[in-house]
């Protein structure tokens, strides 16, 4: 829920950073030249309307949702069955950094679909369907489009899971020990 939720007010920065990204590969007469996000903002307006600041939100909203549970439940999972391995229940780090490396895997994997669809429908201008673009991508790729950016993506997440999870961690060890003095 959070991550849907937190998806639903990043979004229009979400279009602006993917079309600023893409916008090098478009042939110079569809560039958008956005200077800077607020630009990019300014122009979606001017141009499209409102509607540009929502264009995608819906596979945005179920992408950062997949990804933010397979992230929280695959890390508990792989941290018990690293303790369990380990024949330990001690919270050590290693075991924190391994499980959120794993967790970054699963959550790469599980979301990547729905991030390849969103970034079509959020690059470009017009109004497209999820349907239409999944389409597409099949008659265009195959099976193959469903890990198309997939690198990528793992590694912006994978740091990122890391060292949330492994402050995570860190954090409530800390609360624990100020709460049993």
């Amino acid at each position: 829920v959070s991550g849907f939720i937190g998806a639903i007010f990043g979004t229009p920065s979400d279009i602006a950073n993917i079309r600023m990204q893409n916008d090098k590969s478009l042939p110079i007469q569809h560039r958008r030249n956005y200077r800077h996000v607020f630009d990019a903002w300014y122009q979606m307006k001017r141009h499209e309307g409102w509607r540009a600041f929502i264009q995608g939100i819906w596979p945005n909203c179920f992408r950062s949702g997949i990804m933010t549970a397979s992230q929280l439940a695959s890390y508990d999972t792989f941290k018990r069955l690293l303790q369990r391995i380990g024949g330990t229940n001690e919270e050590k780090p290693l075991i924190h950094f391994s499980a959120s490396l794993l967790a970054s895997l699963v959550a790469t994997t599980v979301s990547n679909p729905m991030d390849v669809i969103r970034t079509q429908l959020m690059s470009s201008s017009e109004k497209g369907s999820v349907l239409k673009i999944v389409r597409g991508l099949f008659a265009a790729e195959g099976i193959r489009w469903v890990f198309r950016g997939w690198t990528p993506s793992f590694v912006r997440l994978g740091p990122q899971t890391i060292a949330t999870l492994v402050f995570l961690e860190q954090h409530k060890r800390i609360y624990r020990n100020l709460i049993t003095g």
